[in-house]
């Protein structure tokens, strides 16, 4: 799904006050019908995730993380099982998940005296059970099932996703008997920072060739994209020449205008695909 800029910037409006909840996914499809789910939830992610970066500090001062601390010990005694910490969450605008994270953090630095390590606090966000306050494992499970852009399950889903966009690349290169090498083929033959897929024999796509192919499961907007073409792309680009980027979820149309210097931009595997073996058989 492509879509123009002033369109997205439409969407993108529509979604600055929005919470990352299911309701909220509702009202997206309601409002924008035209639009597949995955589409606005990719879009969605990626503006709620500007948002939050851009409040990040306030969030994290030692004063706002004591106060909303002591708001929870607070609220949770007049009423245990009440959603303390995603509706404290709602009320600031902040990530439902990076709430719980700091709260959880400030109850084992208190339990155990010192700031508790990363892989321990991830480990009670993945599985809350493990928490010793089994209220406060309630809270940090109900913000973890309520936040649709951060958070262990969000992460999960958001991998899963992406193998399974890789996966169906390899599947449709197979199909038409196109010879490639995968990552982790790349991998094992020495090469540390490379597409998703090689192609052992170049192919034409409206009429560019194309050397190599990165499969993205997002939504390629200004910002993602002119990260990925800094950090990627035209690395890519110098080390294996002219390619193609699959966003499954669509971009900006007006960011495919890197043709003639050899990135392509495509929502969709190309169906015009023309290779040796094609042409050889016309002649």
């Amino acid at each position: 799904m492509k879509l123009v800029r002033a369109k997205y910037q439409e969407l993108a409006k529509y979604m600055e006050h929005l919470r990352p909840t299911r309701q909220c996914m509702k009202m997206l499809k309601e409002k924008f019908s035209s639009q597949s789910q995955s589409t606005l939830l990719s879009i969605f992610s990626q503006e709620y995730q500007k948002r939050i970066k851009r409040s990040h500090a306030r969030h994290h001062t030692a004063e706002a993380i004591e106060n909303y601390y002591q708001r929870y010990l607070s609220e949770v005694k007049k009423n245990l099982t009440a959603p303390v910490l995603l509706e404290l969450a709602n009320e600031v605008d902040f990530s439902p998940s990076l709430m719980a994270r700091m709260v959880l953090e400030r109850y084992l630095q208190e339990l155990e005296g010192t700031p508790p390590s990363k892989p321990v606090l991830n480990s009670m966000l993945r599985e809350p059970s493990l928490i010793p306050d089994r209220f406060l494992a309630n809270q940090v499970y109900q913000c973890t099932i309520n936040d649709c852009c951060y958070g262990p399950l969000v992460d999960c889903i958001k991998h899963s996703i992406g193998q399974e966009h890789e996966i169906l690349l390899r599947d449709m290169l197979r199909e038409r008997n196109l010879s490639f090498l995968d990552e982790n083929q790349l991998r094992a033959k020495g090469y540390d920072k490379t597409p998703d897929i090689i192609l052992e024999v170049p192919i034409a796509v409206e009429g560019h060739v194309v050397h190599w192919i990165e499969s993205k499961a997002s939504f390629g907007d200004e910002y993602s994209h002119r990260s990925y073409l800094h950090d990627q792309f035209w690395s890519y680009w110098n080390r294996f020449g002219p390619g193609l980027v699959i966003y499954w979820h669509g971009f900006i149309e007006e960011l495919d205008c890197h043709r003639e210097r050899g990135i392509l931009l495509k929502d969709c595997f190309p169906l015009d695909i023309v290779t040796l073996c094609h042409s050889s058989s016309q002649s």
